[in-house]
């Protein structure tokens, strides 16, 4: 499933417009990472969406690499 397991994010549809106005339909899937993190002591692997993991590392939940 193409669904981030901490924010809901999913699947989002609509459509392709070409220059002469046709319409096709599309969708865009979520940028989705396996991660492991550290949930009460424990690893916990999760599909996490990539806006999520850049807010988990700006709150300092998640070790942002290089620091």
């Amino acid at each position: 499933m193409n669904i981030c397991e901490l924010t809901g994010k999913g699947k989002q549809y609509g459509s392709n417009v070409s220059f002469s106005q046709r319409h096709t339909k599309k969708v865009w899937k979520p940028n989705l990472q396996t991660k492991t993190i550290m949930v009460d002591g424990k690893k916990v692997t999760m599909k996490i969406s990539t806006q999520a993991l850049r807010t988990l590392k700006k709150k300092g939940i998640i070790p942002a690499a290089g620091k």
